[in-house]
């Protein structure tokens, strides 16, 4: 599970820690396009977005290239990507690993700042990060702001996060996460269709249609 891990903890990881930012100060202009950015997002009934997780080592080298595809409406959220899959329907999380055909049922606990899709896209700069506008570049006929985060705990496995969105559109297009060890984690949004009808199944695993497969209950 270390794919979906570093998918929902590396990019969104100041709902896991309360931090104050009192160790340095934002980039104002920087706040302003983040803030444009979670305040779009949250305007969408609901979010169908595929997305590619390209891993690479410290010398530059590509060690692999995931394809996946993420489903939001309101609390609930699915996530699929290479042999592994996330359900919730905002009261249970079912997390399914095909190449062990096992599935762990938990309860969703939204005071315990439980990582969600939802923060990707809107809670993942507030508190725990200190950032800057670096500037804009062309890409096609987009232009692209790149904004630089740094978190504020130093003990975190990465130094520096840097996140694209689109000045247009105000979307995340991609997000880059530089680990200490040399790793960089490049997330990049291919394709996007927001409030369209997502049936209520689409949020719950059934087991019916996974022979055989293992439950592991631990709500």
């Amino acid at each position: 599970m270390k794919i979906l891990y570093f998918c929902f903890l590396m990019i969104c990881s100041s709902a896991v820690f309360a931090q104050n930012n009192s160790l340095g100060k934002s980039d104002a202009a920087a706040k302003a396009i983040l803030d444009n950015v979670s305040a779009k997002f949250k305007t969408y009934k609901s979010v169908d977005a595929d997305f590619t997780l390209s891993v690479t080592d410290a010398n530059g080298k590509v060690e692999g290239t995931k394809k996946g595809t993420v489903y939001m409406n309101g609390s609930k959220y699915r996530v699929n990507i290479s042999g592994q899959e996330i359900y919730s329907d905002g009261n249970n999380i079912w997390t399914y690993d095909k190449s062990a055909n096992e599935v762990q049922i938990t309860k969703f606990d939204p005071s315990s700042n439980t990582i969600t899709p939802q923060k990707m896209f809107t809670n993942f700069y507030d508190k725990d990060f200190l950032y800057k506008l670096n500037g804009e570049t062309k890409q096609g006929k987009k232009t692209i702001q790149e904004i630089e985060l740094t978190p504020v705990d130093k003990t975190k496995t990465f130094y520096k996060v840097v996140v694209n969105i689109d000045k247009a559109s105000k979307n995340i297009v991609s997000t880059k996460v530089f680990e200490k060890n040399g790793n960089r984690y490049i997330y990049t949004i291919t394709g996007m269709k927001t409030n369209t009808n997502l049936p209520e199944s689409l949020f719950v695993f059934d087991a019916k249609k996974y022979p055989n497969v293992e439950v592991v209950d631990l709500r």
